[in-house]
């Protein structure tokens, strides 16, 4: 197997038993090692300095690429939203990080798939994630009280996001218009007050259509793909700016204590998501080319050359919660501690802020009468 390209191996999960009191060791945003949960002993992330995130070919993906997430990761479908989570024991199931549903099968060992190249390892605690929901939510008039429990320590669960990235070298073939502006002089015929008349002379736009073709040629790199459909992609894209320079080569040892999603969306429809977010940039870089003072684009022929792509998995804490029978979200970018979600409103806190308006109304209005 290439190096860089091992998602996990067996004798890894050695290295994180506590020198202490032997218990399993997870990691630590806050020191952004491994710590022991029991005795406190700490330790480095145990990586090799010689490997490097690396780009894989999209046209031809080594069959060594696809592998379990580590040697112990475990995986468990949730049967309400579709979501299949990896986790490593002794974290266990418990209820669904997306939808909240009670997850009733049993986790299994974990499916093979295209290994994780890097990951941005968490960054903000849950403590700290827990406060900003609650000053999240302090903002939110008419929110369920029940909602509260989002910011209490076991509302949030630390999951690993699925995403991929692309570069690509495109030359792209068009064929379109130009246009220029030409003036002519009108004349119209205006009254004054006193209702004489006169002349008055306007200018008048008009466009001269000019045909036009040629190729332009773009560059992308690390073109951001969300990999999954549990969470609002509205929300997530709201999450960025993403600090990717900060990525690290993935290391099984940054998954101790937290959960990670398997990718909802295949390495194909990502590059296919990708080419739309190329499609605004090349029809920019086409406007450029033809020029002149409008443009009409009528026909485009892209071709993609250098095809690579990444694995990554970025860092949220994420809240689940049910009302009235619909799924809410809070997500926590675990880097910046950017919050994204929804909530639903309370009728009963609505009826009563209407209530105390019209008691707060008849009073004023009682007093203006005594007055």
């Amino acid at each position: 197997m290439p190096e860089g390209s091992q998602a996990g191996s067996t004798n890894k999960g050695e290295r994180w038993k506590c020198a202490g009191c032997s218990a399993d060791m997870e990691f630590d945003p806050a020191t952004g090692g491994m710590r022991c949960p029991y005795c406190g002993v700490t330790q480095a992330v145990a990586e090799d300095v010689k490997r490097a995130v690396t780009e894989n070919p999209l046209e031809d993906i080594d069959p060594s690429r696809f592998a379990q997430m580590s040697a112990k990761a475990m995986q468990v479908e949730c049967s309400t939203c579709g979501s299949v989570v990896t986790f490593e024991p002794p974290v266990v199931a418990g209820d669904c990080p997306f939808c909240a549903a009670k997850i009733v099968v049993q986790p299994k060992s974990a499916d093979p798939l295209i290994a994780p190249d890097g990951l941005l390892p968490f960054g903000v605690p849950k403590d700290k994630a827990g406060a900003e929901v609650k000053q999240w939510l302090a903002s939110r008039w008419f929110a369920p009280s029940d909602l509260q429990k989002m910011a209490q320590p076991d509302g949030l669960s630390g999951m690993y996001l699925p995403f991929w990235t692309f570069d690509a070298e495109v030359v792209t073939q068009y064929t379109g218009q130009r246009g220029e502006y030409y003036y002519e002089t009108v004349y119209e015929t205006v009254r004054d007050a006193q209702g004489r008349q006169s002349q008055v002379a306007r200018q008048v736009r008009h466009t001269r259509w000019w045909p036009a073709s040629g190729t332009v040629e773009n560059s992308f790199d690390d073109l951001l793909v969300p990999a999954t459909k549990s969470v609002d992609l509205g929300r997530l894209q709201a999450l960025e700016p993403w600090d990717l320079p900060g990525v690290r080569p993935y290391e099984p040892a940054f998954l101790a204590g937290f959960k990670a999603q398997r990718y909802q969306l295949e390495l194909p429809a990502g590059f296919d998501a990708a080419k739309q977010q190329m499609k605004p940039v090349i029809r920019q870089a086409i406007e450029r080319d033809i020029g002149g003072d409008e443009q009409r684009v009528n026909s485009t022929q892209p071709e993609y050359f250098d095809v690579t792509f990444k694995h990554l998995l970025l860092p949220v804490w994420l809240g689940a919660y049910r009302y009235q029978g619909k799924v809410f979200q809070v997500l926590v970018n675990a880097r910046t501690a950017e919050v994204q979600g929804e909530r639903p409103y309370s009728a009963g806190k609505i009826a009563a802020a209407v209530l105390i308006a019209i008691f707060v109304l008849i009073i004023i209005v009682m007093l203006a009468r005594q007055g």
